[in-house]
């Protein structure tokens, strides 16, 4: 299965720029219906904007939509979009709502203050990585609990979870790829103490800022 970057959360975040007030809006959708809906939600809600901003991109087939819904040719869905491209986002959508505050920006504004509210929006929602991960089970001692953590984490893995008893159980998920490499670190780790067991896969998405 593919590994692909995916915002974190819904989110939003604005900022005013020469009186103009700038709404981001984020979310994650899979589908185009998905997208077009938060779209219209987002006409409907602000209705009495200047502008409703848009742009999506969706990694089922490759889709990439983007609207200046008013806004000279290039200015506003165009930066927005390249900002998602930049940030290597999928299943995504972005609607940048506009009250204009009478003050012209020019071309050269619009495209700054439009990728500044894309991007105020990717980092309010956060990043994730959705990726097959390995799910691992991990007996370990109390006294090696940190560097165990360390040793997972070296390997690109999180831990989901804790069970404490006589010693701690780590549940544990690592990218399908590091599985045997940080099987050999926790031996190495724990002088050949610990087996963890490898329980299942799951595909899905983790934050990674």
């Amino acid at each position: 299965m593919d590994e692909f970057r995916v915002p974190t959360r819904d989110a939003a975040d604005e900022f005013t720029e020469k009186r103009s007030r700038f709404l981001t809006h984020i979310w994650r959708t899979e589908t185009e219906a998905d997208a077009t809906a938060r779209i219209k939600q987002m006409r409907e809600e602000f209705w009495d904007a200047t502008h409703n901003v848009y742009a999506y991109q969706l990694r089922s087939g490759g889709v990439m939509r983007y609207s200046d819904d008013g806004e000279p040719q290039g200015t506003a869905g165009m930066p927005v979009l390249d900002v998602l491209r930049k940030e290597q986002l999928f299943d995504v959508t972005v609607v940048v709502t506009r009250y204009f505050g009478g003050i012209q920006l020019g071309g050269g504004g619009l495209v700054r203050a439009y990728s500044h509210a894309a991007k105020l929006g990717v980092d309010a929602a956060g990043v994730s990585i959705k990726r097959v991960w390995r799910s691992l089970d991990v007996p370990c001692p109390y006294h090696l609990f940190d560097r165990i953590r360390q040793e997972v984490a070296a390997c690109g893995g999180i831990v989901d979870g804790t069970d404490y008893g006589a010693e701690i159980l780590l549940h544990v998920l690592v990218p399908d790829g590091q599985t045997q490499a940080l099987l050999a670190r926790l031996v190495d780790a724990s002088s050949g103490r610990i087996e963890a067991a490898v329980t299942g896969a799951q595909y899905r998405a983790f934050p990674i800022d």
